[in-house]
């Protein structure tokens, strides 16, 4: 009896003991995390807490795999987050599709009027989400600010366009008949969106999709899972202040398995992916495979072109925002700066300059001007592309360092020397690496511009309006996006975003973007008496 008892009462203490352990070891994990650190007392602001639940549809949830959040900045952990399971998935697009029964009976208008909203929630939030932003991916605060400002912007064009969108009347050629163009929600829009823009992306699908009559499922980053689950939040909770269904606008945090199903799923009526052409590729081929509809916005290698009679004042503030913005992380970063022959030298000079003035900190300093790389991975491609580019005959003429101090950070980089078709030169390498480029005369920078596989955007620099316009021509360049005096990077809501080639084809934001979440119907109404039919064909 003692004996047992002696065991039990041992039992009990190395049970106590196990969970003591436990217990200290989730509060100094707690403890590590930015989120519980003063200093970050403000993601608070935003709903956020040490554990996240991945998952929206209504109902907050997430049983999946617990992911931690870092900050590129310091690599330190900031919250973790619960992502969703493929049965979550499934109990998610019920959801939005049932979801979408209520919203496509909405008038646009009124459609219009929740966007509206969305974005006055999103304006409140700005500066602490933009924050979050800088946080979580990096890049410096006044873009984490501006980013945030995009869906703003995109939600305004959205409720005008609310009013607007619709079809031709068209001329009947028989008598008595009307021939309309109708123009209706395609159902459910995925969206899948990457780490460098973690909610303009989203904004400009979620946005038009909207007001078009589409309901939204959600897929961000994995990395920038934070982003998503406050982001979502806002959303939702406007959703919900107007008696709304939550699965309007729903997200599954996750990886490849989330996307893959999305891609894969007959219920998702139009996958839209943002990411890398090679992710792409096989996002078009699973969603190809079910006749389903995809809009891609991919890679670009994108170029600048100078000419010898532009303004120089103007290629270099160019040139140094649009290679060094966002640490090289845009799709329309400047990769290769095309020089004539006549200015090279100078051009190099002057950038190389100003590269070496350009202010390095913590992204969320505002007097920062370039921040981290988002992960170590990109560390490593970025000192990869550098040994590639010097066996290819490229000579490092700024940067080229891994920078020591904690985080991601690397030193802005200019290299010149290679040939205009060098492999290097050709590969999209998403760090600020700016290959520079020798040209002799239009046609040969042209055709340089043109001859990789991306076509997303571009730019020359000229005062010489002929050429202006054959750089705009079908002679031109071959991008989606072709400037003249501005840099590569930087585009305007208003206009599609976009490109061509390996860019992948689709068209985001403003214009007739609308378009592609909705489906066409040519409708011909006979209201005579008589049935003639169309090309004159008699059948009596």
């Amino acid at each position: 009896m003692q004996r047992c008892f002696t065991l039990t009462i041992v039992r009990h203490w190395a049970l106590r003991k196990k969970l003591l352990t436990i217990s200290y070891q989730q509060s100094a994990a707690m403890s590590t995390l930015l989120i519980n650190q003063p200093k970050y007392a403000w993601l608070k602001e935003l709903g956020l807490s040490e554990d996240n639940d991945g998952v929206y549809n209504g109902n907050w949830g997430g049983k999946g795999e617990v992911i931690t959040s870092y900050c590129p900045a310091n690599n330190e952990p900031i919250a973790r987050v619960r992502q969703a399971t493929m049965a979550e998935y499934e109990e998610t697009v019920q959801k939005s599709r049932d979801a979408w029964k209520v919203w496509a009976d909405i008038p646009a208008p009124k459609r219009g009027e929740i966007v509206r909203q969305i974005g006055d929630a999103l304006r409140k939030k700005i500066k602490v989400l933009g924050s979050l932003v800088s946080l979580e991916m990096g890049k410096i605060y006044v873009e984490g600010v501006g980013e945030v400002q995009e869906y703003v912007d995109v939600c305004d064009y959205a409720v005008g366009l609310s009013r607007m969108i619709g079809g031709p009347v068209l001329p009947s050629e028989r008598p008595g008949h009307a021939l309309i163009e109708m123009w209706n929600p395609v159902g459910l829009v995925g969206i899948i969106t990457a780490f460098n823009f973690p909610v303009a992306v989203y904004g400009w699908n979620n946005a038009i999709a909207l007001i078009c009559g589409n309901v939204c499922l959600w897929k961000g980053a994995p990395t920038t899972p934070l982003t998503s689950v406050a982001v979502t939040k806002i959303v939702a909770e406007v959703l919900e202040q107007n008696n709304l269904p939550g699965a309007i606008c729903s997200m599954t945090c996750g990886g490849a398995d989330i996307g893959t199903a999305m891609s894969k799923d007959e219920r998702v009526d139009l996958v839209s992916f943002t990411g890398s052409t090679q992710v792409g590729k096989m996002v078009a081929m699973m969603v190809q495979e079910r006749f389903g509809r995809n809009l891609l916005e991919l890679g670009g290698n994108n170029a600048i072109i100078v000419f010898e009679d532009a303004d120089l004042n103007l290629v270099v503030p160019s040139a140094v925002f649009a290679s060094v913005g966002t640490a090289g992380q845009r799709c329309t970063t400047t990769r290769r700066l095309m020089l004539h022959g006549s200015i090279h030298d100078v051009v190099v000079e002057r950038v190389a300059k100003a590269y070496k003035q350009v202010r390095i900190g913590d992204p969320w300093d505002p007097s920062t001007m370039y921040g981290p790389l988002h992960t170590k991975q990109a560390v490593d491609q970025y000192l990869a592309a550098i040994e590639q580019a010097k066996q290819q005959g490229g000579t490092v003429v700024c940067g080229g360092k891994v920078m020591e101090r904690p985080g991601n950070y690397v030193e802005p980089t200019i290299i010149t020397g290679l040939a205009h078709d060098a492999p290097i030169v050709h590969t999209e390498t998403f760090v600020p690496i700016l290959y520079v480029l020798k040209f002799q005369t239009e046609e040969e920078a042209f055709a340089w511009n043109n001859e990789v596989k991306q076509g997303l955007s571009s730019s020359i620099f000229t005062k010489d309006m002929g050429r202006v316009f054959r750089w705009l021509g079908p002679k031109g360049s071959d991008c989606g996006i072709v400037n003249v005096n501005i840099p590569t990077s930087g585009a305007e809501i208003g206009g599609a975003f976009g490109g061509e080639k390996h860019t992948g084809g689709g068209r985001e934001s403003g214009s007739d973007s609308w378009k592609q979440y909705m489906r066409r119907s040519t409708c011909t109404i006979n209201y005579s008496k008589d049935l003639p039919l169309a090309q004159g064909i008699k059948f009596e």
